[in-house]
């Protein structure tokens, strides 16, 4: 357990922070990172998101506090990462990306660390702030989403080795996959309900004869 959890494995997340290439570069190839590490920060993304949405002032947040679960929405962002890391995973497979699913999870999970490191300040600033003072609230958010979404795109180019063109097919092609994943999962669930109303109805039937 020690090793997945190391301090070393927490500071190498911080390491790809600032050099994504190199540090995405040696996941795939060294085997550093840590899957463990990288859900916890999916889990704390999610805790972050919540807090935000419930603690940021009414200036900058119109959403009713009584209508956030918290534990809805980590379901919510665990299946997500769960869908982008399999629906990257089965796109590269076909086009030769030399990306593992454990590369993905991880790159993935570290890429929210700057959406992590955002979204508390930006709520704590959004108590401080007056009207038309919105924009600072705004850019600290702005700004750790878009540099997130650069490490993503970044650690897909870096762990599967591509061209910044054949990424940015391949992350069109991912959202195509998830919804097809979806498509899918949601044909098996029909399925599986109809079979068993199916079976519901024949063993009531034979109960009143």
């Amino acid at each position: 357990m020690k090793k997945y959890f190391s301090k070393d494995k927490w500071k190498y997340s911080f390491y790809c922070l600032t050099h994504p290439v190199d540090g995405f570069y040696e996941i795939r190839h060294r085997g550093r990172g840590s899957v463990p590490v990288a859900l916890i920060y999916v889990i704390l993304y999610s805790l972050c998101y919540s807090i935000n949405r419930l603690a940021s002032n009414f200036i900058v947040n119109d959403v009713n506090p009584r209508a956030v679960n918290a534990f809805t929405e980590l379901e919510g962002v665990l299946v997500l990462y769960l869908l982008i890391c399999v629906g990257n995973w089965s796109i590269t497979c076909l086009m030769s990306g030399e990306g593992r699913l454990k590369d993905i999870s991880i790159i993935v999970g570290y890429s929210l660390l700057p959406m992590i490191l955002t979204l508390i300040p930006a709520t704590i600033i959004s108590q401080v702030i007056a009207q038309n003072e919105e924009v600072f609230y705004y850019i600290l958010v702005y700004v750790g989403t878009a540099y997130s979404l650069l490490l993503m795109l970044i650690g897909i180019m870096t762990i599967h080795n591509y061209t910044l063109l054949k990424t940015l097919i391949t992350v069109v092609l991912t959202f195509v996959a998830i919804l097809i994943i979806i498509f899918c999962a949601m044909m098996i669930s029909t399925l599986i309900s109809q079979v068993v109303g199916f079976f519901e109805s024949i063993y009531t039937e034979l109960l009143f004869r």
